[in-house]
């Protein structure tokens, strides 16, 4: 069932409650009332009656009954029977009707001092009435034939009513509700416009004002995030792809000069040496290409741990200086910390620990002493690591590109490298919930920090 059918429906229904309810309390406290009002004229018949055949000597049975059946008040198909102690019937308004009553009524009356009560479809009144040392019980019956024609008559208007109401709720409820929706089929139509090769299109937003309107916008903001993710995919594809001929180019035309002609055993391994380098490149290359993509992919699955972050720059000193022994790596701590939980962040090791390798690799390799200096820090939040060189540094609008796949500074084409490193440093971070910053200066060197929450 569509939205639009379903509220009209729901509020349909809800009106219909509405309107079912209030049409049942008018009808039932009416019919209450006009029996109520109905009975009181019994009751006052009934006195009336009592009096004039105890009080007025001048009115005889004959008489009264010619007054009963003479009366303006004289209600439709009425009967008032007089009984006397004894419970025999002395007065009777109607002589061509047999009448009929039980016993077990009049000893009820004498007990209850007044009942209310019906007699088929006419309703009956007996009240015991004591005048003049008489105990007399009066039953007074008519039918309402005035109240039953306004309760047929308001029970008539009020099931139109209903109809009618619930009628117009119906149409009115698939309108506004068709209205009210009209944005979103609106939406609709332009969603379905949108393909990967149109990613720029954009909803109307409207003046972003309503619920509708917001979700435009965060569509909107969805369509951006993917454009964005595209745009990546598409250039992380380029680059590695560039990437990935520059070394497989540089095999091929070492084995084409292997082919072409006889080498000596030294040109041989000659080639077998540029051979195994380019290989070696191209397995790093696509070694880090495939941690990249699974650092992305593992995102709901990284195992975090508490980690001291000492252990973890220890740990990548030691590994980097095993393989590169040339290099150096100072460590120290901007302000000793008053505890281990200071220096302790949830994390995975690894991870973390590839990171500041990263670091620690690049700032010897940029530097003229292949060194680098790393420092601890923490406050009441967070712990810091900063790795810093003095290296060739960065221009200032480079510091913007710097954690792009495959961006590498224009002064650092000379060096080894691929691009990649720090791209997959700042996804490692955000990971963590972290953040990586860079302040460099061309020529004079730069410094990297982490920035963790710790616990």
């Amino acid at each position: 069932m569509k939205i639009r059918n379903r509220i009209a429906l729901q509020f349909s229904l809800i009106v219909a409650s509405i309107l079912l309810t209030f049409s049942l309390i008018i009808y039932f406290t009416t019919a209450t009332f006009s029996r109520e009002d109905f009975y009181e004229r019994l009751k006052k018949k009934a006195r009336t009656t009592a009096r004039f055949l105890i009080q007025v000597n001048e009115v005889d049975q004959n008489l009264l009954k010619i007054i009963d059946r003479n009366t303006l008040t004289a209600l439709y198909d009425e009967k008032v029977l007089v009984f006397d102690e004894q419970n025999r019937l002395i007065y009777a308004s109607v002589d061509d009707q047999i009448i009929h009553y039980q016993r077990s009524l009049l000893d009820e009356v004498r007990q209850q001092k007044e009942v209310e009560t019906w007699s088929d479809e006419n309703q009956l009144v007996g009240i015991a009435y004591e005048e003049g040392g008489r105990n007399l019980v009066i039953l007074a019956s008519a039918y309402d034939r005035v109240g039953r024609n306004k309760q047929k008559n308001l029970r008539f208007t009020l099931i139109w009513g209903l109809a009618g109401g619930i009628g117009l709720t119906i149409g009115l409820g698939i309108f506004f509700a068709g209205q009210s929706l009209r944005p979103i089929d609106e939406i609709n139509t332009q969603i379905s416009t949108i393909t990967a090769r149109n990613l720029r299109q954009r909803l109307d937003e409207g003046d972003r004002r309503d619920e509708i309107d917001q979700l435009a916008v965060n569509f909107n903001a969805v369509l951006g995030r993917l454009e964005q993710a595209f745009e990546q995919q598409r250039s992380f594809v380029s680059h590695a792809s560039h990437e990935l001929r520059t070394p497989l180019a540089s095999l091929k035309s070492e084995l084409q000069l292997g082919l072409r002609r006889r080498l000596d055993a030294a040109e041989y391994e000659d080639i077998l040496s540029n051979l195994l380098s380019d290989t070696d490149r191209l397995i790093g290359l696509t070694n880090s290409l495939l941690f990249l993509a699974r650092t992305l992919e593992n995102i709901s699955q990284m195992p975090l741990a508490p980690v001291q972050m000492e252990e973890v720059v220890l740990l990548a000193r030691d590994e980097l200086l095993s393989a590169k022994p040339q290099y150096r790596v100072e460590f120290d701590y901007d302000n000793l910390p008053q505890s281990e939980t200071e220096t302790t962040v949830s994390g995975n090791e690894e991870l973390l620990k590839r990171v500041i390798l990263n670091l620690m690799d690049n700032a010897c390799k940029y530097s003229a002493d292949h060194t680098a200096h790393v420092r601890i820090g923490t406050d009441d939040r967070s712990c810091w690591v900063s790795v810093r060189d003095q290296g060739i540094g960065l221009a200032p609008e480079e510091t913007e590109l710097i954690f792009e796949p495959f961006h590498r500074a224009a002064n650092a084409v000379g060096y080894e490298g691929f691009g990649i490193g720090l791209s997959i440093c700042q996804r490692i971070i955000e990971l963590h919930q972290g953040r990586i910053s860079v302040e460099s200066r061309l020529g004079e060197g730069s410094q990297f920090v982490v920035h963790l929450n710790h616990l």
